[in-house]
C-alpha cells in the first residue's frame, strides 16, 4: 500500500467536494483538519464546518465520506467532525480568499 499516493487521490477527491452556499471546495476553505492513511487501510479524517448550524451539516460529511471511501486502497473512513478548534476564515487559504474576494 502506498500511502502517499492514497493520501494523494483523498485530496484530489476532497477537492472536488463543496459547500453549496459557497464557490470554493471545502479543502480550500479550511473545513478539513486532519487526514492520516494507516497501514490497514482506514483513513481517520477530522473536517469542521462553517458553523454547528451549516445547512449541510448533515449531508456534507457524508459526501466527504462517500468520495474518500471511492479511493483505492481505503478499506473504510472513521470521520470526525469537530468544533475544536473552531473554524475562522483565517483557516481558508489565499486562493479562497481571493475567491470570495476577501483579499
Amino acid at each position: 500500500m502506498d500511502k502517499k499516493k492514497i493520501e494523494e487521490q483523498i485530496y484530489e477527491q476532497i477537492r472536488t467536494v463543496f459547500d453549496p452556499e459557497i464557490p470554493v471546495d471545502i479543502y480550500e476553505l479550511g473545513l478539513i483538519y486532519k487526514v492520516e492513511v494507516r497501514d490497514n487501510g482506514v483513513v481517520y479524517l477530522e473536517m469542521t464546518l462553517t458553523s454547528p448550524a451549516c445547512p449541510v451539516a448533515e449531508s456534507l460529511p457524508m459526501e466527504v465520506q462517500e468520495k474518500v471511501a471511492s479511493v483505492e486502497g481505503v478499506v473504510d473512513v472513521d470521520l470526525r467532525v469537530v468544533f475544536d478548534p473552531p473554524w475562522t476564515k483565517e483557516r481558508m487559504s489565499e486562493d479562497a480568499r481571493f475567491a470570495l474576494d476577501m483579499m
